[in-house]
């Protein structure tokens, strides 16, 4: 599993009740929804499985998938989506996300050599009969490094091996510390390490690589075309259980079987994988149009009493999070390079526009409680490395004013002047997807106008999710303030999240304090697991202070799926690559 995939932006207001929430009261709010949602369960029946059927997949975004089928390539979740039919990483895990051994690959660490040995199975072959081999490990580790693919993936964390520095700034042409003992074509990496980390027992951990490439397929495509390629975007190869038959381009994926399949011939026939907007969700639930949906949480009451359908529900690994911008990121030196003069590099504009958001009338209210307010960056399904008492930016607008205030933000007119008496717009960027979408974000500019703050949209407009992330991920000077989302991996490392040297940290905030933190919790004393914990709690506090990333919402998920299907799970030990191990889904005889 990797550390992030981007969300969508989930609203969860209606139009009629902006004026409300806007005022920041929370009255008559129900939990009916989480009630619910919270006796769910977290996998389908188990029934005796038949073979056949063509299963059909919702998925739910307002905009076309990027079609990138390539994971070391691949930041979106819907792509992600569709690509989970075919993308097997290469270990399983327990319910705990600790590696064991049932996967297609196997891992063996040796503190005492710094050595990580990946050992992949006889018989894991990709889609075209070719088994996986020690080379197609390496080679991820070369299309994530090498500058000409320009991988979102890559982050310092990676230079943990020895020699990948090196390759990723140009001096050298191979990683030196990747060892093939039995050649390329044999089954046997090994890698060498400047140290071993805590999290490396885990799969998510960021600094081992859990994916494969077919360096046979993909080797005679020049780094700087593969992520354009036909072999990534029309005909990818996998070695999961099922391989592509055909892509409808940003719109549907058709999954047939990998005859090749290392566990045996999966159930189905077919997996459609089908766009459809966000707010047809609920009626193709009640209609039965999908065999799998994901509920959108404010149309909850219009599908909870539909027959012949399960609700699987969990807490999902994620949050959504308001980033203010404060530098940029540096392509030449690989890092994260802050701007002291930024607009938002102010710590009392940060924190007083977090008061001043009443975030969780607005996101719990409105969907029966199915979304709720997180206090930190660090989820609470990471047991104690989740800081219980933090508190996080409840609604104060008192407080908002009066750090404002003091901080020299004088009002001139209706609107605030910068410290040194200049006038200040605040330009905010908030994604489409729902029609609920536009009132939450117009929710939060009128709570901002509240404290005095001119707070516009850029472009006067939501925007697209692939326009979002792209001016997200390319620091463009228009934006000050934006509303994102993460799907988190499996192990709670922040060093490829928030690092100096992280492409991901997408507000580009740096200090010295954090890069101390984020070094500290995955050092040699964090196998200390208190002092582990500890230092994940410091951060956190350290995190909420700044207020460079505002931790906003969460929210259940609930999948609707049809009652004759069996084997569909949200387990972690029924997951392989934080999605469904689709090998184990048939329908029901």
């Amino acid at each position: 599993m990797k550390k992030g995939k981007f969300l969508g932006s989930l609203g969860v207001v209606s139009a009629a009740a902006l004026t409300l929430v806007a005022c920041g009261k929370s009255s008559n709010t129900s939990n009916e929804g989480a009630k619910t949602a919270s006796k769910f369960p977290i996998e389908t029946k188990t029934k005796t499985a038949k073979q056949g059927g063509t299963l059909r997949v919702a998925e739910e975004t307002d905009t076309p998938f990027t079609g990138i089928f390539n994971d070391e390539l691949q930041m979106s979740q819907p792509d992600a989506d569709v690509s989970s039919p075919g993308q097997e990483s290469l270990f399983d895990t327990d319910d705990h996300y600790k590696i064991n051994d049932k996967g297609p690959a196997t891992l063996k660490l040796d503190r005492k050599a710094k050595t990580a040995t990946i050992t992949i199975k006889k018989g894991v072959k990709w889609s075209d009969g070719k088994q996986v081999t020690a080379k197609d490990i390496e080679y991820a580790y070369e299309i994530i490094a090498n500058k000409a693919t320009k991988s979102q993936r890559y982050a310092s964390q990676f230079n943990i091996i020895n020699g990948m520095k090196e390759y990723h700034e140009g001096k050298a042409k191979t990683i030196s510390g990747i060892e093939m003992p039995d050649g390329e074509n044999g089954r046997v990496a090994v890698l060498h390490c400047q140290e071993l980390k805590p999290g490396m027992y885990y799969s998510g951990n960021g600094y081992i690589w859990e994916n494969a490439a077919p360096y046979h397929y993909l080797k005679d495509i020049p780094f700087s075309k593969l992520e354009a390629s036909d072999q990534i975007r029309k005909r990818p190869l996998y070695f999961g259980p099922y391989k592509v038959q055909k892509i409808n381009r940003g719109q549907s994926v058709t999954w047939v079987p990998n005859k090749y399949y290392w566990r045996g011939k999966p159930k189905l026939d077919k997996i459609i994988y089908q766009v459809i907007s966000p707010n047809s969700a609920s009626q193709a639930i009640k209609s039965h149009k999908f065999d799998i949906a994901r509920v959108i949480n404010n149309q909850w009451k219009q599908v909870k009493g539909t027959s012949d359908v399960t609700f699987v529900a969990q807490v999902p690994l994620a949050y959504h999070y308001m980033g203010f911008k404060v530098g940029k990121w540096d392509a030449k030196q690989s890092k994260n390079v802050m701007n002291p003069k930024a607009k938002m590099n102010n710590k009392s504009l940060r924190q007083a526009m977090a008061y001043a958001m009443n975030t969780d009338a607005v996101y719990k209210h409105y969907t029966d409680g199915l979304s709720f307010q997180v206090p930190t960056l660090i989820p609470a399904q990471f047991g104690d490395y989740f800081d219980k008492n933090a508190k996080g930016y409840t609604y104060n607008i008192k407080k908002a004013n009066q750090l404002l205030d003091k901080a020299g933000y004088k009002k001139k007119g209706k609107w605030r002047t910068t410290p040194d008496g200049k006038p200040l717009t605040i330009n905010f960027m908030a994604m489409s997807g729902q029609a609920i979408n536009q009132p939450i974000a117009q929710n939060f500019i009128q709570q901002w106008n509240k404290i005095g703050l001119n707070v516009k949209l850029v472009g006067g407009r939501l925007t697209e999710f692939n326009s979002f992330y792209d001016k997200v991920q390319h620091d463009d000077p228009k934006v000050d303030v934006f509303l994102a989302g993460w799907t988190l991996s499996t192990e709670p490392s922040q060093e490829q999240m928030y690092s100096e040297g992280t492409m991901s940290n997408y507000s580009r905030f740096v200090t010295p304090e954090n890069t101390k933190l984020i070094k500290d919790m995955d050092s040699q004393k964090a196998f200390d697991h208190k002092y582990r914990v500890d230092k994940f709690h410091e951060w956190q506090k350290y995190m909420n202070d700044e207020a460079y990333v505002i931790p906003t919402y969460n929210e259940y998920q609930i999948d609707a799926v049809n009652s004759k299907i069996t084997g569909y799970s949200l387990k972690p030990s029924k997951l392989n690559n934080g999605h469904q191990l689709w090998y184990q889904v048939a329908f029901a005889k």
